[in-house]
């Protein structure tokens, strides 16, 4: 048995030799979803299924993750008080991350001024284009969010993979589990046992991840096209470019402060971060980046409760392009916005973009949503994004796992629960972790 092992793991090895690392074949994958789009969009197009069937499957497996997760996590804190104490951290943490990111936004967007100059006439605009995206928004609010947070039953988050209602679920059965922790034992074992499960499953379809990211790379040149992003190719490399210093300037000092370095992180997370890029997908690495967070050193139960909700409270990504997007329709529109009603924008925002949560082109829908509060920018301008929507998509779910990682990462720290040398030989180049056989493939 243990000879056939060793053959399987050897024959493993050598395959995995072959095709190269799974960055490389990811970063190979999109090159040629790029190509294919360019030269043969129709042929392109038809591969959107491969990225559509990764997400899909991906999601299958985030309720049970993200819910034994949190409920192991519960249950091996024992104490309630420090279950609280790292609740609390998180949430204020990530306010003012994605606070800060929305300030970011519109601090760019105002010297930028990308809109400036295409003078569009919203009365030509076609607001059936958006009109998915609008009806999802009137249900966003401060009280629909709240209710949004309450399952109808158990089974309900399962079945639609709300994040909110999943965690609201296993905090939920964390906590009743907590009292009874000696006698639940088993059951504690079982989660566990599952949790191992389904990130072997994660392990399994991460093989497909190049393919993934090839589909959708080349669906997304193939629709839009080169020529036809002009207009709206300033916009998209500007928000790129604010992503980008944002990592840079924001997140790089706070690693810095907790004592590591983010260019190491985002080696260590190049698998991840580029099928983020691939997909356009957040959700698509939420797995497989927990799983990679714990090994670098940081404590079961705070990945588990810190990641799944970085996903919905600490979106940085989505935070800097909501704020630039708002600006961008009201310049484009010669709508002219002064101080007092681009921070009111930015207040609505900071409620709105936690409403989305869990809805389907949650970022764009936020942005119908505060447009239709605000009455100033009229919600059909949204028309004029949805030609570069996917492009602008890539950099806010990328800074969207960056941000969520170091939040993790640092709240790690403050609570005393991270292992530092496990994280030293993972972070050198030359040591290689005596688990990492058990990474992602």
């Amino acid at each position: 048995m243990v000879a056939a092992q060793s053959v399987a793991d050897s024959k493993a090895r050598k395959s995995r030799s072959l095709l190269g690392p799974l960055w490389l074949q990811i970063l190979i994958g999109i090159v040629l979803g790029i190509v294919l789009g360019a030269l043969f969009p129709r042929f392109a197009i038809s591969l959107k299924p491969l990225g559509d069937a990764f997400i899909v499957l991906i999601r299958m497996t985030l309720a049970p993750i993200i819910f034994a997760t949190v409920v192991v996590g519960i249950a091996r804190m024992g104490d309630l008080r420090e279950v609280g104490r790292v609740g609390v951290k998180a949430l204020v943490y990530f306010q003012i991350v994605s606070t800060v990111a929305l300030i970011a936004g519109l601090i760019a967007v105002n010297l930028l001024h990308p809109g400036r100059g295409m003078n569009i006439d919203v009365a030509r605009l076609d607001p059936s284009a958006v009109s998915g995206y609008t009806a999802n928004a009137q249900h966003i609010g401060f009280i629909s969010f709240l209710m949004g947070m309450l399952p109808s039953s158990v089974g309900e988050p399962f079945v639609t993979g709300n994040i909110l209602q999943i965690i609201l679920l296993g905090v939920l059965f964390g906590v009743a589990l907590a009292p009874i922790r000696s006698v639940a034992q088993p059951l504690v074992h079982l989660l566990d046992l599952i949790l191992k499960v389904m990130f072997g499953i994660v392990r399994i379809l991460m093989y497909f991840a190049p393919l993934a990211a090839l589909g959708s790379m080349a669906y997304t040149v193939g629709q839009y096209g080169l020529a036809s992003l002009r207009p709206l190719i300033l916009f998209t490399a500007e928000v790129w470019a604010v992503a980008a210093i944002f990592v840079t300037v924001v997140l790089g000092p706070i690693a810095r402060f907790a004592g590591f370095r983010l260019s190491r992180l985002l080696a260590y997370l190049r698998d991840e971060l580029l099928i983020t890029a691939g997909t356009s997908s957040s959700e698509a690495v939420l797995a497989p980046v927990m799983l990679k967070l714990e090994q670098l050193g940081c404590s079961e139960p705070v990945v588990g409760m810190v990641m799944p909700a970085g996903y919905t409270f600490n979106a940085d990504g989505t935070s800097i392009y909501l704020s630039m997007g708002a600006i961008f329709l009201a310049q484009a529109t010669n709508i002219h916005l002064g101080l007092r009603e681009q921070v009111t924008i930015m207040l609505v925002l900071m409620l709105t973009s936690k409403g989305s949560a869990g809805v389907a082109g949650a970022g764009f829908v936020t942005l119908a949503a505060t447009l239709a509060s605000m009455h100033t920018i009229p919600v059909a301008a949204l028309v004029l994004l949805l030609g570069v929507e996917r492009l602008t998509n890539v950099p806010r779910a990328v800074v969207n796992v960056i941000g969520s990682s170091v939040a993790t990462i640092v709240i790690a720290k403050w609570e005393n629960a991270f292992d530092s040398k496990r994280a030293d030989l993972l972070f050198n180049p030359g040591s290689r972790h005596p688990d990492s056989s058990a990474e992602t493939p």
